[in-house]
């Protein structure tokens, strides 16, 4: 099969920002992850770290312990199992593991550009030049949940629903941020009067996540409980609004209480819009404001999760008004992402850290700037006056 002009670019395009992230990570590669500069040159990755730590460098199983297995859902650590069975033993044998991850990570990001450029035809090359979205590639696995989760608001818009359903489950096993699309799903199926579909696309979607879980939830019942033991025990954490609330001596009790309240009840105001609109958008065009939400209220937000963000922002931005919030947004981001790092560099003994108050003020202006643009989504999407008259007259008719 012969590929278009348009597939080519965006490999090509996609192809660069994977081998510039390569740059952005090679001091640590080139010093084994240890020392100051870790931080200091803004490289972290989880891809050696949890080699180590949860003992697949021993080729040990990610959920045979209760304490120590991997702090993700089933599919993501089977990547991580997969891979380290494969990685040459050896003193250098973490660096082979990062190797042979961020390759596979690179050919995601690639297969996530393609989507992406189905979906927005005219602007898919914002995603792979985003600065943002080049430092933080090969921090974690994301990229395994973000390919399938945009695949599944592809076929949805395609009305290939039970294909969406199963790769939506699939992305949910990888990393549980993709169950927040129900919610936009489910609002346009509703105001679709679409309840049958609604009904088979949730059956299929919790059928298909469940028996990818079930072997692990019988087989090894802690190991793989951990990750939601961990994520409903944790504290206020690193980029968060309620971490930023601390560093300013605002203490909140029950924040796992307020961070869920605060998300359904803004999630509750923007269906209540679409629901008072005469056409719903496209799933591509609303899938950011919800994972946007969640992200803006979560108890963390590590810096890889712009890659959740910006494959939405990029199929959402369709309209001319909307380009300025988008930069606004993007530009908060890559500030974030020096924010973070030059934060916990003062942890680590650098000599130039930011202060705590500075990087707190980081945490609020990027919560600012996405919320901002998820607004500017929402309002952009609304339909045009006269098909809003036309709405409420058929509505008082019926």
């Amino acid at each position: 099969m012969r590929l278009s002009f348009t597939t080519k670019a965006v490999i090509a395009l996609a192809l660069f920002a994977a081998l510039l992230s390569c740059v952005k990570f090679d001091h640590c590669y080139n010093s084994n992850w240890t020392g100051v500069g870790v931080d200091v040159h803004e490289c972290y990755s989880d891809l050696p770290a949890l080699y180590d730590a949860r003992g697949l460098v021993n080729h040990l199983w990610p959920y045979s312990s209760a304490t120590n297995s991997v702090e993700y859902p089933p599919l993501t650590g089977v990547v991580m199992w997969a891979t380290a069975m494969i990685t040459p033993h050896g003193a250098n044998s973490d660096k082979y593991y990062f190797l042979i991850n961020i390759f596979l990570l690179a050919l995601l990001f690639i297969g996530t550009a393609v989507l992406v450029s189905k979906m927005n035809p005219n602007k898919w090359y914002l995603l792979p030049l985003l600065p943002a979205v080049i430092a933080s590639m090969y921090i974690n696995w994301d990229l395994w949940a973000v390919i399938t989760a945009v695949a599944a608001i592809y076929w949805f818009d395609r009305k290939r629903f039970d294909l969406s359903a199963l790769t939506l489950s699939v992305s949910i096993a990888t990393k549980f941020f993709p169950i927040v699309l129900l919610i936009p799903i489910l609002t346009i199926f509703i105001h679709r009067r679409e309840f049958a579909r609604a009904l088979r696309y949730l059956f299929i979607t919790a059928g298909f996540w469940l028996a990818i879980n079930l072997p692990f939830m019988f087989t090894t019942p802690s190991g793989w409980w951990r990750f939601f033991k961990l994520n409903g025990e944790r504290p206020a954490d690193l980029g968060s609004l309620w971490q930023a609330l601390n560093i300013f001596n605002i203490n909140p009790l029950h924040i796992n209480f307020y961070w869920i309240v605060l998300f359904l009840l803004t999630s509750l105001v923007v269906v209540r819009c679409l629901f008072r609109r005469a056409t719903i958008p496209r799933l591509a065009e609303i899938a950011f404001i919800f994972v946007a939400l969640f992200t803006a209220f979560n108890k963390v937000y590590s810096p890889q999760y712009v890659l959740w963000l910006a494959p939405l922002a990029v199929i959402a931005l369709t309209r001319k008004g909307d380009r300025a919030a988008f930069w606004v947004w993007q530009g908060a981001e890559a500030l974030y992402h020096f924010a973070i790092w030059e934060y916990l560099g003062g942890y680590a003994g650098a000599k130039f850290a930011l202060p705590p108050s500075w990087y707190a003020a980081f945490i609020l202006i990027r919560i600012s700037a996405s919320l901002f643009f998820a607004l500017r989504i929402l309002l952009s999407t609304r339909p045009k006056a006269s098909q809003e008259v036309e709405f409420l007259h058929s509505s008082v008719g019926s």
